[in-house]
């Protein structure tokens, strides 16, 4: 089996993978504090709630964007697991081709994704990674990585218009029934549910104008995927496992 681990910002999303099965996922509140110990404990206890065993684990892979929780990650993997971790970077090995100014700036959660997203869907292709910031991704039908776009994510959207704005309250992130707000809550939502909708769209057609020739299959996946794509005009699938997915191909590789 193989223990796949994307670390974000604000999330942890751990898979199973049994050969190409999907055992279990779990998604976890990324917390910079946990020490390897407090990781091995934690992972134990989700395994033990699944009927999975530390034993049965032969690899483990590891996509992180929080360099603190390094150190505790590899430390978890050598002592509970007796593993030693594969940590995708830029220097990984893929079959994706990352044309950029400065390929070690690319996160390893977008690289899982073009990975994955292009082996499944062909290319060209654009990505929405909708996480802490909301990524936009481009994949050449070469499998060039050629760049892509970073954008507020909704969450911290909602949080900066509370915390900068006094009189406006915490509003819980939904989508609103109507788009004229009769009052302060539901005009606030309808901002953020409405704008963040209309932002998608409109960065995704633009990069659309910028690429020539074919025109791309959009893909979505990231924790914010079921609220916002059933308003948007330009997401065609929603994938929910494609990093995870990214990640197992990506070992999977490396072993062949």
């Amino acid at each position: 089996m193989l223990l796949a681990l994307d670390i974000g910002n604000t999330n942890t999303v751990i898979g199973v993978y049994k050969n190409s099965k999907l055992l279990e996922h779990w998604r976890l509140e990324t917390k910079k504090e946990r020490t390897s110990d407090e990781f091995g404990i934690f992972l134990k206890e989700l395994f033990q709630f699944a009927h999975l065993s530390f034993s049965e684990i032969k690899g483990v892979v590891v996509a992180s964007v929080v360099p603190p929780l390094d150190f505790a990650i590899e430390r978890m993997c050598q002592r509970y697991l007796h593993l030693k971790p594969l940590w995708l970077t830029y220097k990984t090995r893929t079959l994706i081709k990352i044309k950029l100014d400065h390929p070690k700036e690319l996160g390893a959660d977008r690289i899982a994704n073009a990975v994955s997203g292009f082996k499944k869907y062909g290319g060209p292709l654009i990505i929405v990674d909708f996480g802490t910031a909301t990524t936009f991704d481009y994949i050449s039908s070469r499998a060039e990585y050629l760049g892509g776009m970073i954008a507020p994510g909704i969450a911290i959207s909602n949080e900066a218009l509370f915390e900068k704005a006094s009189k406006l309250p915490h509003v819980e992130i939904r989508k609103p029934r109507h788009a004229i707000g009769r009052n302060t809550i539901d005009s606030m939502q309808a901002g953020i549910y409405f704008g963040y909708v209309g932002m998608v769209d409109e960065i995704v057609k633009r990069m659309m104008k910028e690429i020539r020739g074919k025109k791309p299959k959009v893909i979505a996946t990231g924790g914010f995927t079921s609220l916002i794509v059933p308003d948007s005009k330009t997401i065609q699938k929603v994938d929910p496992f494609l990093t995870l997915e990214g990640l197992k191909m990506i070992y999977e590789g490396g072993k062949k």
